[in-house]
């Protein structure tokens, strides 16, 4: 069984949530955990929980976050699930959140503009998700830049080195990045007080993590008491 958890998004400005992440997990004997591969879920399966868990919504918030991999990207079913919970949500914004996890199939950029461009024109925001690590550096993602409202810096994938120069470096390197193509930068990943101050430091309003809020279990409507308190 798998469900959507939803997690704050922080503007520490203005001390106010203005937006959720909704994050897949899947009900196993020891709880709730993450899939160990978000390729494997049934396309049918998530694009009907992604429409359900929408039309229950109903917050208060400018932007809803849903991770789109690019296998689902392309699938016409998901794509109809992704545009219907666009309606539902009105007026709040969904962004679809392009991650990097690999599927069976290599899809280059060019391919994948049309797709968002679709998503676009029906009212929602793209944003691109780990930018910095891995494949998603400035030169493999520049082509899919000027289509987003948004990008997001993973710090949990720095921990090992959080105090490294180097790293705060990329992190203003990125944060002109957004200011060039008038994004939103938003750093996730923020565990503790220590990384907190560090986005201080760096003028990152924009932020999420474990420090300001974990994700929690959205139950849709005939859930039993059971899965609602796991």
């Amino acid at each position: 069984m798998y469900r959507y958890f939803v997690q704050p998004q922080i503007d520490v400005r203005t001390k106010t949530i203005f937006g959720y992440e909704l994050l897949i997990k899947q009900l196993t004997p020891e709880g709730w955990r993450l899939p160990k591969s978000f390729i494997d879920i049934d396309l049918q399966v998530n694009a009907a929980l992604l429409v359900k868990t929408t039309k229950i919504l109903g917050m208060k918030v400018q932007y809803c976050s849903v991770n789109v991999n690019r296998e689902q990207l392309m699938d016409t079913q998901m794509a109809r699930a992704i545009i219907k919970s666009q309606m539902q949500l009105y007026p709040t914004k969904l962004v679809v959140e392009l991650t990097e996890e690999k599927g069976p199939r290599e899809y280059p950029d060019a391919k994948l503009v049309p797709y968002l461009r679709k998503f676009m024109e029906h009212g929602m925001q793209i944003s691109l998700d780990d930018v910095g690590t891995g494949d998603n550096d400035y030169e493999n993602i520049k082509d899919l830049l000027p289509l987003a409202s948004e990008i997001k810096f993973a710090l949990q994938n720095f921990r090992s080195n959080i105090e490294n120069p180097h790293l705060r470096e990329k992190l203003r390197a990125w944060k002109g990045i957004s200011q060039e193509f008038g994004q939103r930068l938003i750093l996730e990943g923020i565990e503790n007080s220590d990384d907190d101050q560090m986005s201080n430091r760096l003028g990152i309003d924009l932020r999420q993590g474990y420090y300001y809020g974990k994700p929690e279990l959205l139950p849709l409507i005939g859930d039993s008491k059971v899965i609602k308190g796991f």
